[in-house]
């Protein structure tokens, strides 16, 4: 792992992706437990879980469906606090188990949201999922029911997460340096 840069700003070596395959995969087989004799419905909120989402279905050993929804709180690299909708429901989940994945949870403005956009679907049961997790600015009372890591209040691209839509597709993360 080397140093990047992006928008002139420059990112190094935080987490490897070695452990993030060994979290991903504990997370997988932890969830499987918890839902090895039903089916649940895995909604990954876009766009930064993508990654996270993808490896963590190739390690769900279970049944599962899954869907997709897009939120948004975040401009440059800073939230903006207010939450919007860009893709919202695409199936049923009245009456299902229903399991939030999010690829980092800071605040928990935009989590909130969502969690209230679940609920009045009238589901069986929610749970929330997470690669990262930064408790020193989490606000929110929701709990979070899986986490794979908790990490430093810092900004971070790599593994689903960017700066201004660049960096995802790092398969390491990175911390900006000015506050590594």
């Amino acid at each position: 792992m080397k140093q990047i840069i992006l928008h002139n700003k420059v990112f190094v070596p935080f987490i490897d992706r070695e452990k993030i395959e060994q979290t991903v995969q504990k997370m997988a087989l932890e969830i499987y437990e918890k839902y090895k004799h039903t089916t649940p419905v895995f909604v990954g909120v876009l766009n930064g879980v993508i990654l996270f989402f993808s490896d963590f279905l190739k390690n769900y050993p279970g049944r599962c469906e899954i869907a997709f929804i897009q939120l948004s709180s975040y401009r440059c690299m800073s939230s903006s606090g207010e939450v919007k909708v860009i893709l919202d429901w695409p199936i049923d989940i009245y009456g299902r188990d229903v399991v939030i994945f999010e690829d980092i949870i800071d605040t928990g403005n935009t989590l909130e949201k969502l969690y209230e956009m679940v609920c009045t679907q009238v589901v069986k049961s929610v749970k929330i999922a997470t690669l990262f997790l930064k408790p020193e600015v989490f606000k929110s009372d929701l709990n979070i029911d899986f986490i794979g890591m908790r990490i430093p209040n810092k900004f971070f691209i790599g593994y689903g997460l960017d700066l201004d839509g660049i960096g995802r597709n790092y398969p390491d993360i990175y911390q900006l340096k000015d506050e590594a």
